[in-house]
């Protein structure tokens, strides 16, 4: 089940689109030491206790993130992270 699900719309091309989702994903990454992959369009990331996300559609970008019981107390906050990084890579140009 999703503990966190943020949807984000984007005019960016699907090149620029790719490059923002590494920019989040790789914050992700280096915070909570994680691995991440690309699958087509998708970029799922992972570590023992949390497994997500990252799609890209056409005009918008996806996050979808579970969380292990010891994390499930800090959704909130990780949520509002993803929220304000969304907004600042794939909304500036929207």
């Amino acid at each position: 089940m999703t503990d966190i699900s943020v949807r984000q719309n984007h005019q960016l091309s699907p090149r620029l689109a790719r490059a923002a989702a590494e920019k989040i994903v790789d914050r992700i990454v280096t915070e909570y030491d994680m691995r991440s992959e690309w699958n087509g369009d998708i970029l799922s990331f992972s570590r023992t206790g949390i497994s997500g996300t990252l799609a890209l559609h056409d005009n918008a970008a996806q996050v979808d993130i579970t969380l292990g019981m010891m994390l499930k107390s800090f959704a909130p906050v990780i949520e509002q992270k993803i929220c304000g990084q969304m907004k600042k890579v794939f909304g500036a140009v929207a």
